[in-house]
C-alpha cells in the first residue's frame, strides 16, 4: 500500500522543527553521498574495465595470430579461455576447460560469422558467482575458410575489487550520514534553543506567572543573527504591551478619580432636591447645577478619550496646510473672547505651508489659548515659525507665570497649579498638548519668561512652546 505525496507532506509538516531539519539534512546528505559514491564507483569501474579490455584485446590478438599461423592456442592471462569455431558455431579448437561447451550462443556465432565483433560478460557482479568471464569474438579467415576466434578472460579480480569498493562506500556513506544527521540535530537544537527560551518567556507572560511590567527576554548583545533579531522584536513587543497595559491602568485610574467628584455632586444635588418639596426656582437652580456637572463630565470624558486615542499609537495623518489658514480659523473665536476681557491677541506667523495633522494641532492651539485667557493676564501672543523642517509654535501671556515647583509637572495628567485650582478645569489640557506634540514626533515645553510686549522689569509671563517636525 503506497502513501500519496500529499499525506507524506502533511505528516512531514506535522513533525517538530528539529525533526524536519534533521530529516531534510539527512535526505540532502543521502543524495549527495549517493551521487559521490556513484561517481567514485563509475570512475573505478571504468579504470578496471579499461585494463580488463586491454588484456582481452591483447589475448585476442595473440589467438588470431596463432590461428592464422596454424599454431596451438597459446595460454593467455591467468584463467583465460580460447575457442575457435566454424561459421556454424561448432568447436574446432579449444582449451581444456571449454573443449565441449561453446562460449557463444547461436545468434552470437551467426553475428560473428557475418563480421560483427561480439562482446559479452558471463556472470553477474552480485550475487557472487563463480566463473565470471568477459569474452570477445571476431571473424578471421584461415586458408580461405571463415573461422570465429573467441577470447575470454576471468573477471574475478575486477568483480572482487568492485564489490569491496561498494562495501567501503556503503560503510563510509553510512557513517557520514549518521555524523551529518547528528551534527544537524545538535546544530538545530542549539539554533532553536533561544526560540524555546523566548517561547517559555512569552508563555509565562501569557499565564501571568510574572506580572512585572519590566519582563524582558534574555537576548545576547554580541550577536546579530535572525534569532537575536527575533528576540529584540519580541522585547519591543513586550515593551509595547507593557506600555499599553500602563495606559489602560492610567486611564482607569484617571477616569475613576476625576469622575467620582462630579458624580458625587450630582447625586448630592438630586438627593437634596428629592428630600422635600422644592419651589420651581429651587428646582431650576438644582437642574442648572446638575447641568454644569454633566457638562464637566462630558468635557472630562472627551479629554480622557482624546488622550487615550493619542497614547494608543494612532497614526496621525499629515496633510499640507498653510499656517495662515490653520491659525486664523483657530484663533478667531479666542480673539473675540480676549477683546471682551479688554485684552489683545496677536498672531505672528510665517507665510509657509507645513505638513501636520490639523485634527489634533488645532485643538492643541485652542487649549493653549484657553489656558492663557483663563489663567493669564495682559496681552496674548501666538508666535509660529517654520524653520528647517520644524514647526515652532509658542503661546505667551503676561500673567504671573507658572509656580516654579509646578513647571516639572506642567504636562502631567490632572496636574494643576495652586492658583488655578479655583477655576474650572480638570488639569488635562496641557497633557493633551504634550500628547499631540509627541504624536507628531515632537515635544512641548513650558517656561516663565519676561513678556516681550511689556519689557517691565520683574514681571514674568507663561510661555508654552510646541516643537514638531513638519
Amino acid at each position: 500500500m503506497t502513501r500519496s505525496p500529499g499525506r507524506l507532506l502533511t505528516r512531514f509538516q506535522r513533525l517538530p522543527v528539529v525533526g524536519r531539519l534533521v530529516l531534510a539534512v539527512a535526505l540532502a546528505m543521502t543524495f549527495v553521498l549517493v551521487g559521490a559514491a556513484g561517481l567514485v564507483y563509475w570512475r573505478v569501474e571504468t579504470a578496471l574495465d579499461g585494463q580488463l579490455d586491454e588484456d582481452l584485446a591483447a589475448y585476442q590478438h595473440t589467438l588470431d595470430r596463432a590461428v592464422r599461423s596454424g599454431q596451438d592456442l597459446p595460454a593467455g592471462p591467468n584463467g583465460s579461455l580460447g575457442q575457435v569455431l566454424d561459421r556454424h558455431g561448432r568447436i574446432l579448437r579449444a582449451g581444456a576447460a571449454v573443449r565441449d561447451q561453446p562460449l557463444l550462443t547461436p545468434a552470437e556465432s551467426a553475428a560473428a560469422a557475418h563480421g560483427a565483433v561480439v562482446r559479452r560478460d558471463i556472470g553477474a557482479l552480485l550475487p557472487i558467482t563463480a566463473g565470471t568471464l568477459r569474452l570477445r569474438a571476431q571473424h578471421v579467415t584461415v586458408g580461405g575458410q571463415p573461422r570465429i576466434v573467441v577470447a575470454a578472460v576471468q573477471r574475478g579480480h575486477r568483480d572482487e575489487a568492485l564489490r569491496e569498493l561498494l562495501a567501503q562506500l556503503a560503510f563510509a556513506s553510512g557513517l557520514t550520514l549518521l555524523a551529518a544527521s547528528y551534527v544537524g540535530y545538535r546544530t538545530a537544537r542549539a539554533a532553536l534553543r533561544p526560540v524555546e527560551r523566548y517561547r517559555l518567556g512569552a508563555a509565562a507572560l501569557a499565564a501571568g506567572a510574572d506580572a512585572s511590567p519590566g519582563l524582558r527576554l534574555e537576548v545576547p548583545t554580541d550577536r546579530d543573527d535572525e534569532i537575536t533579531r527575533l528576540g529584540h522584536t519580541l522585547n519591543r513587543m513586550l515593551d509595547r504591551l507593557a506600555a499599553s497595559a500602563a495606559r489602560e491602568h492610567q486611564f482607569i485610574a484617571d477616569a475613576s478619580h476625576e469622575l467620582r467628584t462630579p458624580l458625587t455632586l450630582m447625586r448630592a444635588e438630586l438627593d437634596v432636591a428629592l428630600h422635600r418639596p422644592r419651589t420651581a426656582e429651587e428646582l431650576t437652580e438644582t437642574l442648572r447645577a446638575v447641568d454644569a456637572e454633566a457638562r464637566r463630565l462630558v468635557t472630562l470624558a472627551n479629554a480622557l478619550l482624546d488622550l487615550e486615542q493619542l497614547g494608543s499609537g494612532e497614526r496621525i495623518q499629515r496633510v499640507p496646510i498653510a499656517l495662515d489658514r490653520l491659525l486664523d480659523d483657530t484663533c478667531a473665536q479666542y480673539r473675540t473672547a480676549a477683546e471682551r476681557d479688554g485684552r489683545t491677541l496677536t498672531v505672528l506667523y510665517d507665510h509657509a505651508t507645513v505638513r501636520v495633522d490639523p485634527r489634533w494641532l488645532e485643538p492643541a492651539v485652542g487649549t493653549l489659548l484657553d489656558n492663557a485667557l483663563r489663567h493669564g493676564r495682559g496681552a496674548i501672543t501666538v508666535n509660529v515659525r517654520a524653520r528647517d523642517g520644524r514647526l515652532l509654535l509658542s503661546v505667551s501671556d503676561e500673567g504671573a507665570g507658572f509656580p516654579p515647583d509646578f513647571l516639572p509637572h506642567a504636562f502631567d495628567r490632572f496636574s494643576r497649579a495652586e492658583a488655578s485650582r479655583t477655576t474650572p478645569g480638570a488639569g488635562l489640557g496641557l497633557a493633551l498638548v504634550a500628547a499631540v506634540a509627541a504624536s507628531h514626533g515632537g515635544t512641548a515645553h513650558a517656561e516663565n519668561v519676561p513678556p516681550a510686549t511689556t519689557g517691565t522689569e520683574g514681571t514674568t509671563g507663561a510661555t508654552i512652546t510646541l516643537d514638531v517636525p513638519c
